[in-house]
C-alpha cells in the first residue's frame, strides 16, 4: 500500500476548508494513518520546500507556508501519489479543472491550498520531515475489503 504526503496550507486552514478536502480523500477510499495540525517555523518551510532554493519565488513560498496553521497528513492507498495529483489539480488553479481541489477551492498559484507529494522519493522524504514512525498507524477498516 502506497503512502502519500499532503499538507492543507494556511489558506485551506483559514478558510476552513479542511473537512470539505478530506471528505473528498475519504471519498476515494484513502485512509489517513497520520493527521498534525501545527504552527511551520521558517526553518521547517526552508527544508519542506529545500527543491525551490535559489528560485525568485522561494521567499514568499516560505513566508507564506509559515504564516499560519497547516494540516500535515500521510494518506495511505493504492497508487495515491498519482491519484492525488489528479484530484488536486494543476498547481495554478486558474488551469486546474473543475471538480479538482485547486479548481473548485483554490484562488491563486500562490493560494492553492493544498501540497501533495509528487513521487514516492518525495513523499518518503516530506513524511520523515513531518512525522516520527510512530506516529504513522496501521490499521483497518472493514470498509476495506470493498476498497
Amino acid at each position: 500500500m502506497e503512502q502519500t504526503f499532503l499538507m492543507i496550507k494556511p489558506d485551506g486552514v483559514q478558510r476552513m476548508l479542511a473537512g470539505e478536502i478530506i471528505k473528498r480523500l475519504e471519498g476515494k477510499g484513502f485512509r489517513p494513518v497520520a493527521v498534525k495540525m501545527m504552527q511551520m517555523s521558517r526553518e521547517m518551510g526552508e527544508k519542506h520546500y529545500a527543491e525551490h532554493r535559489g528560485k525568485p519565488f522561494f521567499p514568499d513560498l516560505v513566508a507564506f507556508i509559515s504564516s499560519g496553521p497547516v494540516l500535515a497528513m500521510v494518506w495511505e492507498g493504492e497508487n495515491i501519489i498519482r491519484q492525488c495529483r489528479t484530484l488536486m489539480g494543476s498547481t495554478d488553479p486558474g488551469e486546474a479543472a473543475p471538480g479538482t481541489i485547486r479548481g473548485d477551492l483554490g484562488q491563486t498559484m500562490s493560494r492553492n491550498i493544498i501540497h501533495g507529494s509528487d513521487s514516492p522519493t518525495a513523499a518518503a522524504r516530506e513524511i520523515a520531515l513531518f512525522f516520527q514512525p510512530e506516529e504513522i498507524l496501521a490499521y483497518s477498516r472493514d470498509i476495506d475489503k470493498w476498497m
